[in-house]
């Protein structure tokens, strides 16, 4: 028989802020020794009152806003109920029946793919420790380093119905909350992590079947990865005549394979009930107006802009989801003056070294390429080459970079590569036209890459035809 996935998914996103939800930790905790960044209140012990983050608060209604959801005018933290742990508290605090964000939407592209994934709610609450599971030994080690760093749940409907689909989401997803500066979306650091809902249902049937929902995945690649095989996996299950189990699953990388942990849990199993430590929240007009007007481009815009500069769907991808590329593309572009098809081109090739060039250094190198003064390979050179210590001018002036375009330099140039590729000569003059590629090739490399290509193009041509 044949099956329809649907698949939804609860995406954890790490909220930019400076300090944790309800205290004064810092909330990056990245180069700090385990259980060195936390305190009485991260630890839940007795007496000490949480205090709301104002700035996770305003980074929520504008991750609402960047989804198109609708801000709560009145909202309310929840205890959640549970023993796991890496919870110091026993209970986690969230929010249940009245989240900060209803609603929205994200629109996906992907390979010529147009569709749209409802979402149900957007709500803050905090983060819980980290297990670490050290290699050939009978016990498991905590860090409550993270605890109570603030997190933005956002939960799909289950609109997906593959794991291409479910990637593409995601990937938009991440785009989305690094573009309007709500997370850093580092994923490496578990910034944004993901529970995967995943069911089964005959074609014919309007009824969702049986999920089981697969917890705790941290990259783009793990979460195609391990709802491809758990669909798998169900359909196997089905095929034998038995039912799938509700339950929740883990995902081992290793070996390829979902595998179960424990039962599902229902919502009336946590025991939620309205946080006693926490006042209800009221959501002014006035602050969402406030935010609205500090909210950055969103990649949908920026998007428009790109195609209407005829940069290639492939490298606007790169460049939106890159803050630092992003800013460096449109401030140049904003500036006037330079071709948007080779700023973009030149920011894509030097991606790696993108957070030491500087928008001075990209100006430069960009105006001195479309004036023929440097070649596209020594430009690239120079952007790679920028650091703290030295700008794209100085490295132009101390390692000689400029262009060559002097017909004579050229030409010495021309001769000796084509003495030293005689066959390449004659199967030009045979008719094959790549054999031009690979001598230009040839004499940009005896170059160094400094000969004009437009120039040692023509000097080829006319000495061999």
């Amino acid at each position: 028989m044949k099956y329809e996935p649907s698949i939804g998914i609860e995406t954890h996103v790490q909220l930019k802020t400076l300090s944790k939800l309800f205290c004064s930790c810092d909330n990056d905790s990245r180069t700090a020794k385990p259980n060195t960044n936390i305190c009485p209140i991260c630890l839940g012990l007795p007496g000490v009152l949480p205090v709301l983050n104002q700035q996770a608060v305003i980074l929520a209604i504008k991750a609402g806003i960047a989804l198109g959801g609708k801000i709560a005018k009145f909202t309310k933290f929840d205890r959640k109920n549970y023993f796991y742990p890496d919870l110091p508290k026993g209970y986690q605090i969230s929010q249940y029946d009245q989240p900060i964000v209803t609603g929205g939407e994200v629109k996906v592209n992907t390979e010529g793919e147009d569709f749209t994934v409802r979402l149900v709610r957007s709500h803050l609450e905090e983060d819980a420790g980290k297990l670490i599971h050290p290699d050939n030994v009978d016990y498991s080690l905590l860090d409550l380093n993270r605890a109570g760093t603030p997190l933005l749940e956002i939960v799909s409907e289950p609109d997906l119905h593959s794991a291409k689909q479910a990637k593409a989401f995601i990937k938009e997803l991440h785009t989305l909350v690094r573009t309007a500066e709500i997370s850093d979306g580092d994923l490496y650091q578990g910034h944004m992590r993901f529970d995967i809902n995943v069911s089964l249902k005959p074609i014919s049937s309007k009824q969702l079947g049986t999920r089981t929902e697969i917890k705790n995945l941290n990259s783009f690649k793990s979460v195609e990865k391990a709802i491809a095989v758990e669909i798998e996996r169900q359909t196997i299950v089905l095929d034998a005549g038995k039912k799938v189990i509700q339950e929740t699953r883990g995902w081992d990388e290793t070996k390829n394979q979902t595998f179960s942990m424990r039962g599902k849990e229902e919502a009336h199993d946590y025991r939620y009930f309205p946080e006693p430590d926490l006042p209800p929240l009221a959501i002014a007009k006035e602050l969402i107006d406030q935010v609205i007007t500090t909210m950055p481009a969103l990649p949908s815009l920026l998007r428009e802009q790109m195609v209407a500069h005829k940069i290639a769907e492939k490298i606007i991808a790169i460049i939106i989801k890159n803050p630092h590329l992003k800013t460096l593309y449109f401030e140049a572009i904003d500036i006037g003056g330079v071709q948007p098809e080779k700023i973009a081109s030149l920011l894509v090739d030097c991606a790696s070294n993108a957070k030491n060039i500087s928008l001075q250094d990209l100006l430069t190198v960009t105006k001195k390429l479309e004036q023929s003064e440097l070649s596209y390979t020594v430009a690239k050179q120079i952007l790679n080459q920028v650091n703290q210590k030295q700008n794209a001018q100085q490295i132009i002036d101390q390692s000689n970079l400029q262009q060559i375009s002097d017909s004579s330099q050229l030409e010495t140039i021309v001769d000796k590569v084509l003495k030293e590729n005689p066959k390449s000569v004659n199967d030009y003059r045979a008719g094959k036209k790549q054999a031009l590629g690979f001598l230009v090739g040839q004499a940009m490399k005896l170059s160094q890459g400094q000969a004009n290509p437009r120039l040692l193009n023509e000097i080829i041509i006319k000495k061999i035809s």
